[in-house]
């Protein structure tokens, strides 16, 4: 079953809703832009500062925007490189708004790395204005062939990538070259951490695929909060529905909820999961309109805070294919 069409319409709503506050936020990263590519010599003093001053100071300085990006990015560039971030865990991507300290980390940072494909909405602008400026900028999804991606209407992809470990593996490459290119000398280095860490993908797609392989194909429905998980399901044979759409800002409607309750009664599935990111109460509503059991929070859009067992993105991956087959497998199953 497969809502893309739904999710583009909602997708283009969204873009014309909160048009006050999103306004504001262009306007301030507007400002942002400006500063960072006006400030970059104050930066650069600092830096030479740091380094006089006796302090042990980083190679250079990585900025992510989301912490999967950040996670994997520390993985290959090991302690002698700064890694920092601008969304925490939980946070939703979709609907981040910029803040002042955001200003300090564009900055400072050597290597900026963000998502791409429209996850990070008008701050997207901001950083393809940065690398005209000769300054390093980087989509860490850019390398993956469009007949990779999911699309919806309108030339727009899926950005949840990362649900995906094989897909995820590119992105992780895209990064490697990056930092190659930003620091040869180390290039070595790099490839040996990349080469590690991509063993632990393939370890942890083989982790997925056993696990799932515990519930049979016909229970395989995932239905969460918005639609984040398509990858997923395509990786590992889930029908994926995401009952408000692409949309964590606003609720589902009446519709969306009733043909969510009665897909659940039609097949009889066990188990419908929340999100750490997106408000519950639509899934709420169908969990008690359909009888289905509410599972745990899965990590959509970001990881979990520190001693989740979600706060590294080999981690938030086991955790959601532990919380899906454990919450839809029947009594007997168990």
């Amino acid at each position: 079953m497969s809502l893309h069409s739904n999710s583009t319409r909602a997708l283009l709503n969204l873009r014309r809703t909160s048009t006050a506050s999103r306004t504001a936020a262009l306007c301030v990263w507007s400002l942002i832009l400006l500063l960072a590519g006006g400030l970059s010599g104050c930066s650069s003093n600092a830096k030479t500062e740091e380094a006089a001053g006796g302090k042990s100071a980083p190679k250079y300085k990585i900025l992510a925007t989301t912490l999967m990006i950040a996670d994997a990015a520390a993985r290959i560039a090991g302690e002698d490189v700064q890694v920092e971030w601008l969304m925490g865990p939980g946070v939703d991507p979709h609907l981040y708004q910029p803040t002042a300290k955001d200003r300090i980390k564009l900055q400072s940072a050597d290597v900026i790395l963000y998502q791409g494909l429209h996850l990070e909405g008008k701050m997207v602008d901001t950083f393809e204005s940065i690398a005209k400026q000769g300054r390093t900028a980087v989509a860490v999804s850019r390398d993956i062939p469009d007949s990779e991606l999911l699309s919806w209407e309108g030339g727009l992809h899926d950005p949840h990538v990362w649900h995906d470990p094989k897909l995820w593996k590119q992105c992780v490459q895209t990064m490697l070259d990056t930092l190659i290119a930003q620091d040869p000398e180390s290039a070595s280095a790099y490839r040996e951490r990349a080469a590690a860490y991509l063993a632990e993908l393939d370890e942890l797609d083989a982790f997925c695929k056993q696990r799932v392989a515990e519930i049979p194909p016909e229970q395989r429905w995932l239905i969460t909060s918005h639609d984040a998980f398509h990858y997923y399901g395509r990786a590992y044979g889930f029908q994926v529905v995401g009952i408000q759409g692409i949309s964590t800002e606003s609720e589902a409607g009446l519709k969306a909820i009733t043909d969510a309750v009665d897909l659940i009664k039609t097949h009889k599935i066990g188990a419908i999961f929340p999100e750490t990111s997106v408000p519950q109460a639509a899934i709420n509503r169908v969990a008690q309109d359909s009888g289905a059991q509410l599972g745990p929070e899965l990590y959509s859009d970001a990881l979990g805070g520190v001693g989740s067992g979600a706060d590294t993105y080999v981690g938030m991956i086991q955790a959601n294919t532990n919380s899906v087959v454990d919450g839809l497998k029947t009594p007997s199953e168990k």
